[in-house]
């Protein structure tokens, strides 16, 4: 067993794994900053699968956080930042949590002024 320097056994710690933000939430932030990559983009982004990825887009697009709508070939992605989020312990909505990660809303559509 190694010693260290003061002459106790030397313990290396391993970092944990864990992160605040769950593989959907990543998900759902790469889709607001990036709204037509694909599944695979995603993924890399995120650090899951393709597969994984599309998973997860579909349960975002089942609980009604985002609708995927498709443009040729790809898909682009619409998020829904008023829904609330899936959590007992806040009434926050996911575009508060997004804004949190750095998700800025785009702007409002407005008609123009006919003069």
């Amino acid at each position: 067993m190694s010693r260290g320097s003061s002459g106790f056994p030397l313990v290396i710690m391993k970092r944990s794994q864990w992160t605040f933000i769950t593989n959907h939430g990543k998900v759902l932030a790469a889709i607001a900053n990036h709204p037509r990559k694909t599944a695979r983009e995603i993924g890399d982004s995120v650090g899951i699968t393709e597969r994984t990825a599309h998973k997860i887009i579909l349960e975002l697009e089942e609980a009604g956080y985002i609708t995927k709508t498709k443009v040729g070939r790809q898909n682009q992605y619409q998020i829904h930042p008023d829904v609330p989020l899936k959590d007992e312990m806040s009434d926050a909505s996911v575009g508060e949590l997004l804004a949190m990660l750095g998700w800025k809303r785009p702007p409002a559509h407005r008609p123009k002024d006919s003069d």
